[in-house]
């Protein structure tokens, strides 16, 4: 196995949000092999992806500049590295391994500010969709993500994502576009501009205050555990299909908006979060977003979820307070 990372995100986020750490895990496991290498670079890409050549079954792309609000300070490095990033692993693997599966993480983020049309009722602590639409379940891959407000980070990301179906079309890759609600994880390295929910945890943990940034707090958003997004990758390499575009989040299962994340966590022994609550909302932030992932589970039958909202955080408290 052999892992790509250059540690961007520390540069995006601080040193909080380094990457060094869990790569310093892995590399104490056998079969792991690390790369420093930039994804933006071509030549590098393209010599270690040579190097391997066939013997690479499997490409799993999780590399981003993950922040709507951060990509407005530097668009052509969130360009660069979310869409020519993306280009060149798609180009290596057609060159070299174009048997391998591709997996690329893409984001809900593709869809814009577009859910934000829905018809939203407030309750108590969170927004909620009417009962009687359609995506009452959740939204699904037919939303469109035409003609609304998607942030730069948004634009990169749908750039991204629709060369990868591209890829699978045109040249026949076994592709799949997983477009993520919010992905998790006790190894979530949170930063108040990415990672919401383990952000949340670490505040609370070491007493830093939070900024709740419009919709009273009342926003929603479902959470998919690491290992069960790792699993529904899975099942698509040992099943893959062509330029497949899937939602996948914690979906009706696994949500939760941040007034209740702060009661749940409280709840569970996580600490107490203080908070003061801001009328700004962030550009192009969603309202209320719930995956319906009826589709891969369709697809993947033998796919279910291990984790809940409850044992997410759990897990996520306990690696907070080490």
């Amino acid at each position: 196995m052999v892992g790509i990372d250059n540690d961007m995100r520390s540069y995006f986020f601080g040193p909080g949000a380094s990457t060094k750490k869990n790569i310093g895990i892995l590399e104490k496991q056998r079969g792991y092999t690390h790369q420093q290498t930039d994804i933006r670079n071509t030549e590098a890409i393209l010599a270690l992806f040579k190097k391997y050549n066939a013997d690479i079954s499997l490409v799993i792309h999780t590399a981003a500049q993950p922040s709507h609000d951060w990509a407005a300070k530097e668009p052509f490095t969130d360009f660069s590295v979310n869409a020519t990033g993306t280009l060149n692993l798609l180009e290596a693997t057609r060159q070299f391994c174009p048997y391998a599966v591709f997996i690329f993480t893409s984001t809900n983020k593709v869809y814009g500010d577009r859910p934000n049309d829905l018809p939203l009722n407030e309750l108590a602590t969170r927004w909620e969709i009417d009962e009687s639409h359609k995506y009452k379940n959740g939204i699904d891959e037919n939303m469109s993500i035409d003609q609304c407000k998607h942030s730069i980070f948004g634009v990169s990301k749908v750039a991204a994502d629709v060369m990868v179906q591209e890829y699978g079309r045109y040249f026949g890759i076994k592709t799949a576009i997983f477009r993520g609600g919010c992905l998790t994880g006790p190894a979530h390295s949170g930063a108040e501009l990415h990672g919401f929910l383990s952000y949340l945890v670490l505040c609370a943990a070491h007493n830093k205050p939070y900024t709740i940034f419009g919709y009273k707090g009342k926003q929603v958003r479902d959470n998919i555990h690491s290992k069960d997004l790792v699993n529904a990758f899975w099942q698509f390499y040992n099943n893959p299909r062509v330029a497949e575009v899937y939602n996948i989040g914690g979906s009706r299962h696994s949500n939760v908006s941040i007034l209740e994340a702060i009661n749940l966590i409280e709840r569970l022994g996580g600490g107490k979060v203080e908070y003061t609550l801001s009328d700004k909302a962030r550009s192009g932030d969603h309202i209320w977003y719930v995956s319906d992932v009826s589709k891969f589970k369709s697809h993947y039958p033998l796919w279910t979820y291990e984790y809940s909202m409850e044992t997410t955080l759990l897990e996520m408290i306990a690696v907070a307070k080490l």
